[in-house]
């Protein structure tokens, strides 16, 4: 049966709440953080409705939150819960946990700010905190693609070449809570896409086969193995990712990868970014075009894993890019996180563009239409002269 759509206007939160609800979780667990409190608030709603057979637990931190899914999970469940900056901090401790045990949570988490000084509203430092944490990490740019990449982040994190713990990442209050034009698939085909849990080789409620869960492993152990074989996952997780969104865009239209491209054929100037200030300089960049300027954009949407072979591939004819990054590393300005990765990506290849890197958006701060033209016009200025006037600079801090 051909899958229905159903159009409607939805803020970000509710579109994941929605996704949730089709996804129908064995158990959620969550504590509320602005920007990420309406997800479970609209879910546990749900819930209380009858909407969903999921058993919701209220805990009383964050850390308790991800410490009940890690448990549920373990026990062969299918578990969620969602987050956003100190909130996620809190987890630090778990996020570990749960990538080690090789546990395929999904957790969507609102990009919010980390304090101090007390700031609610959007930048990427908390996820990009947590990027070595062994979880994948997928942005999204609007409400439609976090409901998308809440569905198929279900298929990618149960894999069985995978296995592995999946953030769902939107802007906070960018997307969280504005109301964007919403194309939702019905339930049953929603369903049929995510199937049944794949079932775990080992679970702690398989009495028949008893296991022994998060063990000492010191000294003459195996911990080495074991991290090996998470960054073999990680790698095959690639592929899958790409398996997926393939798939994904042949049941519902919409086809996903490790990143997307926009201008790209024969682009002499390209854009990186990850979440939703491209569209911003996709908006731009359209009358750049329009007057023959060779700029294209890649936005990233599969940071961890990083697709480094993809990008060397897009960037080969390229004389020069800038990432934008909307987080820092505090690394003595080498750059932030998606640049610096960038730059690791192309140092072996014959054929690299110079790399600009702008810090934007910290706190919130708006990615106005002006900036967007100040980095696309000052990119064109470096690719005529050949030279790159700062290669880590910051876009729109007041001076």
């Amino acid at each position: 049966m051909k899958p229905q759509t159903i159009t409607a206007a939805l803020v970000g939160t509710d579109a994941i709440a929605e996704a949730m609800r089709q996804i129908n979780p064995d158990v959620v667990a969550a504590y509320p953080i602005t920007p990420q409190t309406a997800i479970v608030e609209t879910f546990s709603q749900m819930v209380a409705d009858g909407l969903v057979k999921t058993h919701m637990i209220a805990v009383e931190s964050e850390h308790s939150a991800l410490s009940a899914t890690v448990g549920a999970a373990s026990a062969g469940a299918r578990a969620m819960t969602a987050t956003s900056a100190q909130g996620l901090a809190l987890m630090w401790e778990i996020l570990y946990i749960a990538s080690g045990l090789r546990l395929p949570i999904v957790m969507p988490n609102v990009n919010r700010a980390l304090s101090a000084p007390v700031n609610i509203h959007c930048d990427h430092g908390d996820s990009m905190g947590a990027r070595d944490s062994g979880w994948i990490q997928l942005f999204s740019e609007n409400a439609q693609e976090a409901y998308d990449n809440t569905i198929q982040a279900v298929r990618i994190a149960e894999h069985p070449e995978v296995k592995l713990p999946v953030m769902v990442l939107l802007d906070g209050f960018i997307i969280s809570h504005s109301i964007d034009r919403l194309d939702m698939t019905d339930d049953a085909s929603v369903q049929s896409f995510v199937g049944p849990r794949n079932h775990p080789i080992f679970t702690l409620l398989d009495a028949k086969n008893p296991v022994s869960v998060g063990v000492m492993d010191t000294l003459y152990g195996y911990y080495f193995e074991f991290k090996r074989q998470q960054e073999e996952a990680m790698f095959n997780a690639l592929n899958v990712i790409e398996e997926v969104g393939e798939e994904f865009g042949e049941v519902f239209g919409r086809k996903y990868g490790l990143v997307e491209t926009y201008g790209m054929e024969g682009a002499e100037q390209a854009i990186i970014i990850a979440g939703s200030g491209a569209g911003t300089i996709r908006t731009v960049m359209e009358e750049y075009r329009a007057k023959g300027v060779p700029v294209g954009l890649i936005k990233l949407r599969s940071f961890r894993p990083f697709p480094a072979a993809k990008l060397a591939e897009l960037l080969k004819g390229v004389k020069t890019a800038v990432v934008l990054d909307r987080s820092n590393t505090f690394a003595g300005k080498t750059g932030g996180p998606i640049c610096i990765e960038l730059r690791s990506a192309l140092y072996d290849q014959e054929k690299r563009p110079q790399i600009m890197n702008y810090i934007y958006g910290l706190g919130g701060r708006d990615l106005s239409v002006d900036l967007a033209d100040k980095a696309i016009r000052e990119l064109g200025v470096a690719a005529r002269n050949g030279v790159i006037r700062q290669a880590v600079d910051y876009l729109g801090l007041r001076e």
